[in-house]
């Protein structure tokens, strides 16, 4: 339980570190900043899907 929440934690603050790093950089900026919305979104479906089995 507590790896999993790390887990999630890391993924959701690598993809808001991500949707940071996108406005510095001077090349990439657009795909940085969909990786970034890109891992957000695997952290929240990864939390909710192992959730609902949980129930």
């Amino acid at each position: 339980m507590i790896v999993l929440f790390a887990l999630y934690l890391v993924l959701f603050l690598a993809g808001f570190y991500l949707l940071g790093l996108a406005f510095t950089v001077s090349a990439f900026q657009g795909l940085i900043f969909a990786a970034g919305i890109l891992v957000i979104s695997l952290a929240v479906g990864l939390l909710f899907h192992t959730q609902s089995r949980r129930s």
